[in-house]
């Protein structure tokens, strides 16, 4: 009875470990100030540059793709965020017209440790920091009219993990 007990026990408390961690490929995020959600997914073995993908859903279902590549040299996690770009060869100036955000994704954990945004595999990190986000966003050509009104902020903390 005893070792069935234990045995027990250590199931659960290895169960709900298994549980409590995310990895990013499965996370979410929100922003407090907007209401706005990030949305990572596995990327798959479909791109070798890609190292993540995820989406920005914001108010009035306005949802904005994302992909972040590492680059060469001093790495650092590119993400790029794009609202309904043309599909197929696109030139330069056309993947810029529709790329309202790009930048270097960060991450802090509960310590206010800042890092990089690791690539999938690895348990999601508490806090996502993408610099500007919030000013880039409010002068794209999404903004307003019959895009979305509020705005977030550059800063988003896990709110769960897909299952």
């Amino acid at each position: 009875m005893i070792g069935f007990i234990a045995g027990s026990l250590v199931f659960l408390a290895a169960g709900s470990v298994a549980r409590a961690a995310c990895p990013i490929e499965l996370a979410v995020y929100g922003d407090t100030q907007s209401g706005g959600e990030i949305d990572f997914t596995p990327t798959g073995t479909s791109s070798a540059t890609v190292t993540n993908s995820f989406r920005i859903i914001l108010d009035n279902n306005v949802v904005l793709n994302g992909i972040v590549m590492w680059n060469e040299g001093v790495s650092r996690p590119n993400g790029a965020l794009m609202y309904k770009c043309p599909e197929g060869d696109i030139t330069g100036e056309e993947l810029a017209a529709c790329t309202p955000w790009h930048g270097v994704i960060y991450t802090s954990d509960d310590k206010g440790k800042i890092g990089l945004l690791p690539a999938e595999g690895v348990e999601a990190p508490k806090t996502l920091i993408l610099p500007d986000l919030g000013p880039a966003l409010r002068q794209s050509s999404t903004y307003g009219g019959s895009g979305f009104s509020k705005v977030p902020w550059d800063v988003f903390a896990l709110k769960g993990c897909q299952e």
